[in-house]
C-alpha cells in the first residue's frame, strides 16, 4: 500500500515537473489527484475477502426471517461449500490463522443449519453462534458494504442474540413472522 502510494506520488511529481506552466500543470495536478484517489485503500465488494461469505449468510438470515427452514438449510450448504473453497491466498499472512478459526466455527454452525431442515428452532440456535462468528469476520476483514448489527433482547428467554443485516429495517431471524420487528440496530459496520 505505502509502496503503491509513493510510486504514484513520484510518478505524479515527475509528470507535473515535466509539464509546461499553466494548463498543463493543472492537468498534471488533476491526473495526480486521480491516481492517488484510484489507489487509495477502499473496501468494496471486490476488495473484501469475506464479501461472498457475508452474502450467503445474509441469504440464510433472510430465509430464517421468512420462516423458511428448507431454504435456510440450502444457504447453510452454500456457506459450507464457500468456506471449503475459500482461497486464503488473498489474505495477508497474519490474517490466515484468525480466519481459519472463524471459518472452522462458522462451518460447523452452517452444517448444523444445513442438516436440520424441518427444525427451524435448532437452525436458529446455530444461527445465533454463526452470527457472532460472522460479526467477528466482517469487523476483522471488512464487509465490502455497510452492514448493520441488530440485537433482539427477547431471544433465548431474554438472554438476547445479535445478527447482521444489509438493511436498517429490523427483520428478526430468531422469531420470524411471530415477532418480525423485535429488535434494534446497535452498530453500523462500514
Amino acid at each position: 500500500m505505502k509502496i503503491t502510494f509513493f510510486a504514484v506520488a513520484i510518478s505524479a511529481a515527475i509528470i507535473s515537473g515535466c509539464g509546461n506552466a499553466g494548463n498543463q500543470s493543472m492537468e498534471s495536478d488533476k491526473m495526480r489527484d486521480s491516481l492517488i484517489k484510484s489507489n487509495a485503500h477502499t473496501v468494496s465488494p471486490f476488495t473484501s475477502p469475506v464479501y461472498g461469505l457475508l452474502q450467503i449468510y445474509l441469504k440464510m438470515k433472510n430465509e430464517l426471517v421468512n420462516d423458511n427452514d428448507k431454504k435456510a438449510a440450502k444457504a447453510g450448504n452454500e456457506l459450507v461449500k464457500a468456506l471449503d473453497n475459500f482461497d486464503q491466498a488473498i489474505l495477508r499472512e497474519e490474517e490466515k490463522k484468525p480466519f481459519e478459526g472463524l471459518a472452522d466455527d462458522s462451518k460447523k454452525h452452517a452444517q448444523n443449519i444445513a442438516m436440520n431442515a424441518g427444525n427451524i428452532k435448532y437452525q436458529r440456535e446455530h444461527f445465533d453462534t454463526l452470527s457472532k462468528d460472522m460479526y467477528d469476520m466482517v469487523t476483522r476483514f471488512a464487509a465490502g458494504e455497510s452492514i448493520y448489527l441488530d440485537y433482539c433482547p427477547m431471544y433465548k428467554n431474554n438472554k438476547g442474540a445479535l445478527w447482521l443485516s444489509e438493511a436498517i429495517e429490523i427483520r428478526n431471524p430468531y422469531f420470524g413472522s411471530a415477532m418480525l420487528t423485535c429488535g434494534k440496530t446497535t452498530e453500523t459496520i462500514q
